[in-house]
């Protein structure tokens, strides 16, 4: 993930600042608790298109 769009980038939500997840490939805001997925390098910041963290992946 390239780290200057990483700054630039906010939750839609709640405005928060996005972790980047190596793991799945998403775009994850804690704030709102939720994942926003990339693809093709490019992120989707769509609510409609982000999935909900669960209470596991809150804690890491």
């Amino acid at each position: 993930m390239n780290e200057y769009l990483l700054d630039i980038l906010v939750c839609p939500v709640s405005g928060g600042k996005l972790d980047y997840s190596k793991e799945t490939n998403e775009l994850v805001c804690k704030t709102s608790k939720l994942a926003y997925p990339i693809r093709d390098n490019i992120p989707i910041m769509l609510v409609q298109e982000a999935r909900t963290l669960s209470v596991e992946e809150l804690k890491k």
